[in-house]
C-alpha cells in the first residue's frame, strides 16, 4: 500500500476528504520527526507503535572490498517497536 492508497483508505474509514486524510497524515509524520530529533522523549501509539531515538555508539567496521578497517562514528538511529495489536494482526488473528 502507497501513500495515495493509504489516504484513500483512511479517508473512507474516517468519513473525511482526501485532503484531509491527506493533512492528518503529513501532520502525523511531522509530530513523530519532531519529536524523534528532540530525543528526550518516545511517541507510542497504545496497541500499535512506538517510536523512539537511539544512540550508536563509535565501532570498528571493516570495508568489505578491502578488508581494512574503518572507523564509524557514534550517532543516532530510530528504533520502531510494534505494538500488541499490530503483533496480533501480523499473526492473522
Amino acid at each position: 500500500m502507497n501513500r495515495s492508497e493509504l489516504v484513500a483508505a483512511l479517508a473512507d474509514r474516517a468519513e473525511v476528504t482526501r485532503k484531509d486524510a491527506d493533512a492528518v497524515l503529513a501532520a502525523l509524520a511531522e509530530v513523530v520527526g519532531e519529536v524523534v530529533a528532540k530525543g528526550d522523549e518516545k511517541v507510542t501509539i497504545p496497541g500499535f507503535l512506538t517510536f523512539e531515538r537511539t544512540h550508536r555508539a563509535a565501532r570498528t567496521a571493516r570495508n568489505p572490498q578491502t578488508g581494512d578497517p574503518i572507523q564509524i562514528p557514534a550517532g543516532y538511529s530510530v528504533k520502531v517497536s510494534a505494538g500488541s495489536k499490530l503483533k496480533e494482526a501480523a499473526k492473522g488473528k
